[in-house]
């Protein structure tokens, strides 16, 4: 049994026989010239196809393979190309053999021709040497698949098999009856035991075998010569035998070439040997019988015979052609299918002419691409060859990517092996505006288009060439894609999915660096392409500043809470400042990225930080110690991102709700502190000196800021130490003490305020009428609890019914609380109006929160 594997374009490193020749000599540590490893890759590859066929499998698990170790000097090993020479030197004495022995036997037995005569004793030797040969052949196992080496398996294999019938197929029967009867005229006896001659033909079977599995050599053209040739055989076999039925025939003017010529055998051999094989054409193609026919009875039974095997042959011959031809045309034919119903469908549907142009250039260059194989080819190999592919094709064009300067050839090769290469045909969009950043493309030929979109206009932006890379702005970024990508000529583009990317960044820290570094400096100088959310205005730091500090803070203005968590994990400093003290922690809390507030507090940022704020007053500057970022989260009304940091903040540093008070207070900014209040802070909490922010307001002497605090209920304490008037404030906790607000609206002033106070006071007097007061909060007070719920409560007058409560509530907070339910702080429901006393808390529960 033979086995030849034959895959695509592999590489192999010079032959097996050579390896062993240099297995034994000592190994020297060289380092090859570029040429000289150019030339050794040259040989090996004009070595490849040519070693391809003589390589055996070896078994499972076997680590010391040598195919071609044998036992005894004498043993030739199937695959050595000076065996295969012999082989096909066989072949072609078969091919004689098998076309010689019919035409004798049926047109030279009369008068046998010397010459051929000694050939066919010389063919005959030729074949008996290949029978001793064959005992020295090494054969491969077909239930191990080894070679087997050893002479006496070799001679036991040989004789329990083929030997028997290839003696029989070369014994010269003619020359043995000559001897036996001394007549140089074949008895019709040896002319049947030549027939034996026919056995060799197996031998032309397995060279057509190997040829088709061999990719020297065309399919197609080697199967249409295996079919001619088999056609070919077998019509000069039935022509042979045909012509003989009539010359052995007792009465010579009753047969076919009898009836047409009754002196046949006076004529030349050539005209008698074509009138046969005329008749065995015509008869196999079924276009007869018009002048040459059957006569005789045995004429008439051969060819009933003769036309029921070329109905077998005629169904193998146009089985095999038509899916030759079928194979050759099928994509063709599929094309041209695709292609006609994307016609159909775009007539159908009345898309616009642009539209159908893409679509048709789209199936057309698909097309064209699919006749290459190459997705189909690289996924057929293993991952080592493919990654050496495309590094060969890509490495060169990646490695000159901006993105890529100064990486290391590690992450470059593992990038290039991800990626995928793709014909794009003009004026097809390869990135759509606000698309997801799924892909990242880099320009191997061609050009596209940068187009901006706006209000159903398209902006031409800028045109991408040769190199350049696109969507990874958006990769990077986390964020929707900026513009839309075009192609503007037949470009081949390297596609690579951004997971891809973020991972290969990911698995080194210097290249996530050097890759994020290369990103910021290469978009500060495309000004052009209107990318200003991820540019430094006004320089500010060097390019080749490590740290890139004012990147970071960019990056943390614009909200890419994905790109600034990449820049931290780079180690950069979270805590890093501007000119003015500004962390990127300020400048997120002061925009409302909440986002890139919880990556730079999971990167441990400094919540405490201060930045330098100065207050300008009309005598000097005055410092007061700088922001936080809470203080720029609850000026800037951002109350989410406040509650984040002061619940982080709270836990390092208790004063910190007094310290934002008094700081409100000190700076007399009533809306600061309004939205303080807002977020639920106590009012009465001290500040790291121990001061409340009422004591701060009277000891600055801010009149409007103390009436705001007393009115929201701040403690009065010692007020008689600070010098404010004594009168104002009783004023105020008269006042309060008639109406209270918890929060103050900012759509109203305190003027509006005190007034309708005045008037609610005033109205009360004269009714003689003492208002009880409670304070209504939304949510299960156990649930509130549990999830730190620091929303506002409201303190409103006690109405008349528990009905009129939850409407009162309901406008409050803004939701249909009429099947609300009403609580106390211990979650007990309240189902009358008359157990409510004053200053309750009340906690109105919704349906879906019961």
């Amino acid at each position: 049994m033979e086995m030849d594997i034959f895959p695509y374009n592999l590489h192999l490193s010079g032959s097996p026989m050579k390896k062993d020749s240099q297995k034994n000599q000592p190994s020297t540590t060289q380092t090859p010239s570029p040429h000289h490893h150019q030339h050794h890759e040259e040989e090996d590859e004009s070595l490849n196809l040519r070693n391809l066929s003589k390589v055996i499998l070896p078994p499972l698990g076997v680590s010391s393979f040598n195919q071609y170790q044998t036992h005894c000097k004498w043993i030739v090993v199937p695959m050595d190309s000076r065996y295969r020479g012999w082989e096909s030197f066989m072949v072609v004495l078969v091919a004689y053999s098998a076309w010689v022995y019919p035409f004798e036997v049926a047109f030279l037995n009369s008068s046998p021709n010397k010459k051929l005569y000694i050939a066919d004793n010389i063919v005959d030797l030729f074949f008996a040497i290949d029978i001793v040969l064959t005992f020295f052949v090494a054969y491969i196992d077909p239930r191990t698949q080894l070679l087997v080496r050893h002479p006496k398996k070799i001679a036991m294999r040989y004789i329990s098999t083929w030997f028997l019938m290839d003696v029989a197929s070369t014994i010269p029967f003619e020359a043995l009856g000559y001897l036996i009867t001394g007549k140089e005229k074949m008895g019709l006896s040896y002319s049947l035991l030549g027939i034996l001659r026919f056995w060799r033909l197996r031998r032309v079977k397995q060279l057509f075998t190997r040829l088709e599995k061999d990719i020297r050599f065309s399919y197609f053209w080697v199967r249409c010569a295996r079919l001619l040739s088999v056609t070919l055989f077998l019509v000069h076999c039935a022509g042979c035998l045909y012509y003989l039925l009539a010359d052995r025939y007792p009465h010579p003017g009753k047969t076919w070439i009898g009836a047409w010529n009754p002196n046949y055998r006076e004529t030349s051999l050539w005209i008698r040997y074509i009138s046969a094989i005329y008749w065995s054409i015509t008869t196999m193609t079924t276009v007869g019988y018009g002048d040459l026919h059957a006569v005789n009875t045995v004429e008439m039974i051969f060819i009933i015979f003769y036309m029921l095997f070329n109905l077998g042959l005629t169904a193998y011959l146009i089985g095999n052609m038509t899916n030759l031809v079928v194979e050759g045309t099928r994509r063709t034919m599929e094309f041209r299918n695709s292609i006609e119903a994307a016609s159909n469908f775009v007539s159908r549907n009345r898309l616009p002419p642009r539209l159908k142009g893409q679509i048709l250039a789209y199936m057309c260059l698909r097309f064209k691409a699919e006749n290459l194989n190459q997705h189909q080819l690289i996924e057929q190999l293993p991952k080592s060859i493919c990654k050496s592919i495309c590094q060969h094709l890509f490495f060169p064009t990646v490695e000159k990517v901006y993105l890529f300067k100064g990486v290391s050839r590690e992450i470059l090769l593992l990038l290039v092996a991800k990626m995928k290469a793709e014909y794009i045909p003009p004026r097809e969009d390869v990135i759509m505006q606000n698309e997801a950043p799924d892909d990242v493309y880099i320009i191997v030929s061609g050009e596209v288009e940068i187009i901006d979109c706006e209000m159903e206009k398209e902006i031409f932006v800028g045109t991408l060439q040769t190199g350049d890379m696109f969507g990874e702005v958006g990769a990077l970024c986390c964020r929707p894609q900026n513009f839309t990508y075009r192609t503007k000529t037949l470009s081949q583009l390297l596609r690579l999915k951004t997971n891809a990317l973020i991972e290969a960044m990911q698995s080194k820290q210097d290249d996530n660096v050097a890759i994020l570094r290369n990103f910021l400096q290469h978009h500060k100088k495309l000004t052009d392409l209107n990318i200003g959310e991820l540019l430094v205005e006004g320089g500010g730091e060097e390019d080749g500043d490590p740290n890139m500090s004012f990147n970071l803070l960019t990056v943390a203005s614009t909200g890419n809470a994905a790109f600034l968590d990449e820049l931290l994990k780079a180690r950069l400093d979270p805590d890093i400042g501007d000119s003015k003290g500004r962390t990127p922690l300020h400048i997120a809390a002061a925009k409302g990225h909440e986002e890139c507030v919880l990556v730079l507090l999971k990167h441990a940022c400094n919540i405490h930080l201060r930045d330098s704020y100065l207050i300008i007053t009309i005598h000097c500057i005055v410092d007061i110690n700088g922001n936080t970022a809470l203080w720029e989260a609850i000026s800037s009304k951002h109350h989410s991102i406040f509650r984040i940091l002061y619940h982080c903040a709270a836990i390092s540093d208790p004063y910190t709700a007094g310290d934002l008070l008094s700081t409100a207070t000190k700076r007399n900014n009533q809306t600061v502190m309004k939205e303080l209040l807002k977020s639920g802070l106590n009012i009465d909490s001290k500040d790291r000196h121990g001061l409340t922010a009422i004591q701060v307001a009277m000891a600055e002497n801010h009149v409007d800021m103390v009436n705001l605090l007393v009115m929201n209920g701040a403690d009065v304490v010692d007020a008689d130490t600070y010098e404010f008037s004594s009168t104002r404030l009783n004023e105020m906790l008269h006042k309060r003490e008639i109406g209270h607000r918890i929060t103050v609206h900012d759509n109203t002033t305190n003027e509006v305020i005190l007034k309708k106070i005045e008037e609610e006071g005033e109205c009360g007097k004269s009714k003689g009428v003492n208002y009880e007061r409670v304070s209504i909060y939304r949510g299960h007070p156990v649930v509130r609890k549990e999830h730190c719920c620091h929303e506002s409560g409201r303190l409103i007058r006690l109405p008349n019914s528990l009905e009129e409560l939850k409407n009162i509530a309901g406008e409050k907070f803004g939701f249909d609380a009429s099947n609300a339910m009403v609580t106390n702080e211990e979650g007990s429901e309240i189902d009358s109006i008359e157990v409510i006393r004053d200053n309750d808390k009340l906690f109105i529960v919704e349906d879906t929160n019961i």
